[in-house]
């Protein structure tokens, strides 16, 4: 019995109920925990790599005042990882890396933990080094992991070799044939960028205690759930040993999806039998960062005489530092993100993550993606000049519609990304043409178009019914900053049983509370969590509702959940209060809770053109189309923003002013990455050179100019009341419309981002030009792993 609602109940501008708190300072994040008796620990690091380790000594830390506990590779024998088992939690025989830990020291105080940490003695030889990818692939190079063959391979599928620590790849249609017709135009194009940090203002903390024979870890994460399982494979117990909880997390773009100190914060409480605390310095997370990945990308297309791309060929090269960790799953969204804009008559491309001695690489918003379609939209307005089309009229022409096939052989649904096209042009008429504002600089505009895709998994909820009428919904997922779990997730459970979303309390993640969740990241919190709290309800009004026909001597089928009451469809007024009905339900079938779960239900691809991808088609494309007007100063090669405006698919939009704010905040964040911010490795020891917010130019306030937006509502979705992620999506434009705007402006090829007015001045003197891999092979036979 599953009664329906009016799902238009779901939709307001509901405000952040953590957002006094926050602003106030009353907020409390896991780097506030570390109250009286509570240990402090610290990590130590290697400071030169890479190294073969001789001999690590800890007698003289052990002895120093203090010290309670001390932690090598020897307390954590496991190795962790994606697909592939290469991490281990502390090095073992092998420093890949500088910064990579050693040893933890756990002490009363932060200074003697430092002090101890200091005495460690690690005594090295210095190994070969490959700090960039190629080096990393040049004939002969050193191997980071020399015994990458005997590591265990958790996901099947790839290829994998040497440096190479995976390789996805697929290919549809007659690439060859349509590459070599006499009538098409073939134009390629090489494309770099550099690391970019997520820069949280709270860094990676952890707070441990051994209970019970059980560790819990408190901690600021986006996926508990992966926490607690990489904690008790590297430590070897059985999962159910450890419990993780998340407090209020002061950010993470990503930084934090993934399990880094954790385990080490409960070895040492276990050790100790104390509660300890873990949290990085600031230079320690700029150092071990977790970056969004440099990559080199080299695509090459095939362009009939109607206009239309006859094939696409690409290699993507992705920087996965000294161990393979979320690159590795990133393969797979090459195919999505670089082939994901635009139909071809037959595509093929290889994406491989490559090992280097330097920090690991993590996942930042919209990973892959913003640097893919950077390359791809740059790749398109080359395309543009080389035929004589005009750059709208192309993208018109070619762009993915209803019943295209995308690149992995997925067919999308729904006309999308034509009328948002003309939803921009409109946009733009509307607001004006700002080319007056440049002055006597060089006037530049850009128009592109972006896809995301929200991988779902799989997630779980739990929604009581309290004896008040208020509901409780239990899941993990973690509130990081975008508002899902204090806006969305409310709004959604709320229009499910007809409350007001004040009335729905969310509990902080607790995996012993809460059923398995794949992380808060890439857009799929309201969707999975959504979806999944959508069920719970669903369930819990097949238990309620019998309850109250019975006290209402009506059919079930007849009644609706609205405004805190069971009312009569049709009568207001003719029913009773929820918390009553709670009230005679508890008396004859005890509390009322409902459960739900939600996983990817799966869509079809072409069986057979992919290998190495661990998602071949993804449920729910998310596209953008973003607009840039900007002034270059041909003196300075200072970039400044004229205008920017956005026209983003929504699916539906919940709370208008939350999606708003995320694009605002999602176009600042990704005008750094294109301007400003650059992680950048030493080139000869692999460490990186930025150590906190002096050396690490990111936007600031006069950086910053308001976004004008226009939600495009209505796309297929198969999300909650037809919602689709807003967070993830909002970045992944804005590097490729500054990009294309430069080159508009100054007439010269852009091929590497950020565009630092030092880069932006040899552009337009001709002392730099588009870059070039020669590591990257140009015959698609040269790519086969050699």
């Amino acid at each position: 019995m599953n009664t329906p609602f009016d799902p238009a109940r779901a939709v307001m501008d509901y405000p952040r109920r953590d957002a006094q708190d926050k602003v106030t300072g009353r907020t409390r994040y896991t780097v506030d925990m570390g109250g009286p008796g509570v240990l402090h620990a610290v990590m130590v690091r290697a400071a030169a790599a890479p190294a073969r380790i001789l001999r690590i000594d800890t007698a003289a830390a052990a002895a120093m005042p203090g010290v309670q506990a001390i932690a090598t590779a020897a307390d954590a024998p496991g190795l962790h990882g994606i697909g592939i088992a290469d991490h281990p939690l502390f090095a073992i025989d092998t420093i890949r890396y500088p910064g990579e830990p050693v040893a933890a020291i756990a002490a009363e105080t932060l200074e003697q933990a430092r002090a101890a940490a200091a005495a460690v003695v690690i005594e090295t030889e210095p190994l070969p080094a490959a700090v960039t990818m190629a080096a990393a692939l040049a004939d002969g190079a050193p191997l980071v992991h020399p015994g990458w063959r005997d590591y265990e391979v958790i996901t099947e599928g790839a290829i994998r070799g040497g440096n190479i620590a995976w390789e996805a790849r697929f290919e549809r249609g007659a690439v060859d044939a349509a590459f070599a017709r006499a009538d098409v135009t073939v134009v390629e194009s090489c494309f770099r960028v550099g690391r970019q940090n997520q820069m949280p203002f709270e860094p990676r903390a952890a707070v441990a205690s051994f209970e019970d024979g059980r560790h819990h870890i408190r901690t600021s994460t986006q996926v508990p759930w992966t926490v607690r399982n990489v904690t008790a494979r590297v430590l070897g117990l059985p999962p159910s040993q450890v419990r993780v909880t998340v407090p209020a997390v002061g950010g993470g773009f990503g930084l934090k999806f993934d399990c880094t100190i954790e385990p080490v914060a409960a070895i040492l409480a276990r050790k100790s039998g104390r509660t300890v605390s873990l949290v990085n310095a600031r230079d320690e997370e700029m150092l071990t960062c977790l970056c969004r990945e440099n990559a080199d990308i080299r695509i090459r297309s095939a362009i009939a005489p109607d206009g239309t791309i006859a094939a696409r060929e690409a290699v993507v090269l992705m920087d996965c530092g000294a161990y393979g960790g979320e690159q590795v799953f990133l393969t797979t969204m090459t195919a999505h993100t670089l082939g994901g804009n635009y139909r071809a008559g037959a595509m093929r491309m290889v994406s491989r993550a490559v090992y280097t001695h330097t920090p690991p690489n993590g996942a930042f918003r919209a990973c892959n993606g913003v640097y893919n379609t950077f390359a791809l939209e740059r790749h398109t307005d080359e395309i543009c000049a080389a035929i004589g089309m005009d750059r709208a009229a192309f993208r018109l022409k070619n762009v993915l519609g209803d019943g295209d096939i995308g690149a992995a052989g997925q067919r999308f649904q729904g006309e999308v990304l034509r009328p948002m096209l003309d939803r921009m042009e409109a946009l733009r008429v509307e607001s004006g043409d700002r080319r007056a504002q440049a002055g006597g600089r060089l006037y530049g505009r850009a128009t592109t178009v972006g896809t995301w895709f929200i991988f779902v998994g799989p997630s779980s909820a739990t929604v009581n019914l309290n004896a008040d009428g208020s509901a409780t919904l239990v899941t993990a997922g973690v509130e990081i900053g975008q508002g899902t779990m204090m806006q969305a997730l409310p709004q959604i459970v709320a229009a499910n049983l007809g409350l007001h979303p004040s009335e729905v309390i969310v509990k902080t993640a607790d995996t012993d509370a809460a059923g398995r969740d794949l992380g808060v990241g890439g857009g799929r919190t309201t969707v999975s969590i959504g979806a999944a709290a959508e069920a719970a309800c669903a369930d819990l009004r097949r238990k309620l509702l019998p309850v109250a026909a019975e006290m209402l001597q009506t059919p079930a089928e007849r009644l609706v959940l609205t405004a805190g009451r069971v009312e009569i469809a049709g009568r207001p007024g003719s029913g009773t209060t929820i918390a009553k009905v709670v009230e005679r339900a508890e008396a004859v079938m005890g509390p009322v809770s409902g459960s739900g779960a939600f996983t990817n239900p799966g869509v079809s691809a072409m069986p057979g053109c992919a290998a190495g991808h661990f998602i071949e088609a993804i449920d729910i494309p998310v596209f953008a189309v973003h607009d840039c007007e900007l002034a270059v100063d041909p003196d300075t090669g200072h970039v400044e923003i004229l205008a920017y405006r956005v026209v983003q698919d929504v699916g539906r939009a919940l709370n208008p002013r939350a999606v708003r704010s995320q694009i605002q905040g999602g176009v600042v964040q990704g005008l750094g990455y294109a301007l400003f911010e650059e992680m950048t490795v030493h080139p000869g020891t692999g460490a990186m050179e930025q150590a906190g917010f002096e050396s690490y130019l990111m936007p600031l306030a006069q950086d910053v100019l308001p976004v004008e937006v226009d939600l495009f509502e209505g796309a297929p979705s198969i999300g909650p009341l037809g919602t689709k992620g807003a967070g993830e999506v909002p970045i992944l434009n804005v590097g490729a419309a500054v990009g294309c705007a430069v080159a508009d402006a100054i007439g010269r090829p852009v091929g590497q981002l950020p565009l630092t007015p030092p880069r932006v001045l040899a552009l337009i003197d001709g002392r730099d030009s588009a870059p070039d891999h020669p590591h990257i092979p140009r015959r698609w036979a040269d790519n086969l792993l050699r």
